[in-house]
């Protein structure tokens, strides 16, 4: 075999697999492209029966947890005049840090108190879940949430909790297992220590 025949050779023993997609100009395929080049630059084989579908698992889970579902944001007059505090504590919610691309998660405690609306409870959930299929930072992420449904509902005010655990935190660097991470935002009536505020932290049983 000569010299050019084996280069050849070598070449096509190097080629990845074919990735699968309908579109070449899907992101989809941009993707699976990207997250074989990565695997190749880190020296793993991605021929291989092991990580031949990688590129295409990895491209369709990142995309999944980067893209919201769309939803109404239902509301409802608040013909009773409610005028305490509503509270949905521990809304499971995670995303993606944006400085390591590797996961946080934890739970999401959102308190309003009513003006002249109310919201369907199970938006709330589904507002978390909106913002934090992003690449996020967690500070972020409670500020988002809490600029939403001020946006939305024109209440009194808005409390907004989160504790997460980020794995670029205790997987890597300082290795700390198990630490945890709150990020807080507090409007209008919650703003200061007071009762509401007072009955959102016990609610939650929360330090904030």
């Amino acid at each position: 075999m000569s010299q050019a025949t084996l280069h050849e050779a070598n070449d096509d023993e190097r080629m990845p697999a074919p990735l699968h997609a309908i579109d070449i100009n899907d992101q989809q395929v941009r993707a699976e492209n990207a997250v074989a080049e990565l695997l190749s630059a880190l020296g793993r084989d991605v021929t291989s029966a092991h990580l031949v579908e990688t590129p295409r698992r990895v491209a369709a889970s990142l995309l999944e947890m980067l893209t919201p579902r769309d939803f109404t944001m239902t509301t409802f007059p608040n013909d009773e005049g409610y005028e305490e505090l509503v509270i949905v504590r521990d809304i499971p919610f995670h995303s993606l840090c944006e400085h390591h691309l590797l996961p946080f998660r934890g739970v999401a405690h959102i308190g309003y108190v009513p003006g002249d609306r109310i919201v369907g409870l199970s938006k709330l959930a589904r507002v978390v879940e909106l913002f934090s299929r992003d690449l996020q930072v967690q500070e972020r992420l409670t500020q988002q949430i809490s600029a939403y449904l001020t946006e939305q509902l024109a209440p009194r005010g808005v409390g907004v909790v989160l504790e997460a655990e980020h794995l670029c935190m205790t997987m890597r660097g300082a290795q700390a297992a198990g630490a945890m991470t709150t990020t807080t935002s507090f409007t209008g009536v919650l703003s200061k220590d007071n009762p509401m505020r007072r009955q959102f932290r016990l609610a939650g049983d929360l330090t904030a």
